[in-house]
């Protein structure tokens, strides 16, 4: 197996993982990538490595709130109509 090959595998197994991560789970593993790259302490093959599944993290967060919102959304069309404006707090 290539190179290549191989890291295609990886980024599909990760995929895989990251899809069955819940949001929470999902902004603790980009929470502790942030940190350690932020630490300067991973060689940089590690540092790309981690850098880019923080950026699926990432995109699994922003796909789950997105999903959060529509349904929400629903819920609220579902109860007669959107729902009143907030008042001002200032």
């Amino acid at each position: 197996m290539t190179d290549a090959a191989g890291k295609g595998a990886r980024n599909a197994k990760q995929d895989g993982d990251i899809a069955a991560m819940s949001f929470e789970d999902a902004m603790k593993a980009l929470e502790a990538i942030v940190e350690k790259l932020e630490s300067g302490e991973a060689p940089l093959e590690e540092s790309i490595t981690l850098y880019e599944r923080g950026a699926l993290l990432r995109a699994h967060c922003e796909a789950r709130l997105k999903d959060a919102e529509m349904r929400v959304e629903q819920i609220v069309q579902g109860e007669g109509g959107p729902a009143p404006a907030p008042f001002p707090t200032e």
